[in-house]
């Protein structure tokens, strides 16, 4: 069964050229043109991938991606012709896992969506459960479900958030540069740069000072990049 891509923009011509590509491709395309009914066929049809312009009517870019990042965690590609880093940096602190700006190549664009797919596939069936506990912070990761808890708390986490968590607990207290994170959680072929590293930091910071306010378990190394104190 080929994969669902739903691109959202409100151009025709754009849609068109990118779901033309697209099935070319072998990919499933819906389309959308405003953001209101982008929510509703991200609700209907769960797609794999979410190609995500930011201007659009009725209900922006942005706010789509911060919607679908309440319930879920498909991966989206933000598609946009803003060129700023503001702009970037808001898509990815919101859980967008990659951004493409206008004009881009076809070619690069399903580079992309390959590579997204790809870093965002489901572990194999076969894995043992294994559990990562940390007595200290009551925390508890399960790597067969993909889940952490704090305190039999469930965090909630998305795909990227979660193997950024699984890293750092595995080398709790080691110091790790955001090139070995991006690597880790991102893979090398991500193109968003070391930015992404430090919003999806400042998302998971978040998530866990819900059930730990008093204490901030990952620390910012200056110049380098993080650890997660032991």
């Amino acid at each position: 069964m080929s994969l669902k891509i739903l691109v959202v923009d409100d151009e025709t011509a754009v849609t068109d050229l990118i779901g033309y590509n697209l099935r070319k491709a072998h990919y499933h395309v819906l389309t959308a043109h405003d953001g209101e009914t982008a929510l509703q066929l991200a609700v209907e049809s769960a797609p794999d991938l979410v190609l995500l312009d930011l201007m659009i009517p009725k209900v922006d870019g942005l706010d789509v991606c911060r919607e679908l990042r309440k319930t879920s965690d498909v991966p989206i590609i933000m598609i946009t012709a803003r060129g700023e880093e503001a702009d970037r940096v808001i898509g990815l602190e919101l859980g967008a896992d990659d951004y493409v700006c206008k004009p881009f190549s076809m070619r690069e664009l399903l580079a992309r969506i390959k590579a997204v797919l790809r870093r965002n596939q489901s572990p194999s069936s076969e894995n043992r459960e294994s559990a990562i506990l940390s007595g200290l912070y009551d925390l508890q990761l399960v790597e067969d479900s993909r889940t952490v808890s704090i305190g039999g708390n469930p965090l909630n986490l998305t795909r990227l958030e979660f193997d950024l968590m699984q890293y750092l607990l595995m080398n709790a207290g080691r110091v790790l540069s955001r090139e070995q994170l991006l690597s880790q959680a991102w893979g090398y072929d991500f193109v968003g740069g070391t930015r992404a590293v430090d919003s999806a930091v400042k998302r998971l910071r978040a998530k866990i000072r819900k059930y730990l306010p008093e204490i901030e378990i990952i620390e910012t190394v200056r110049g380098i990049g993080y650890r997660l104190i032991k």
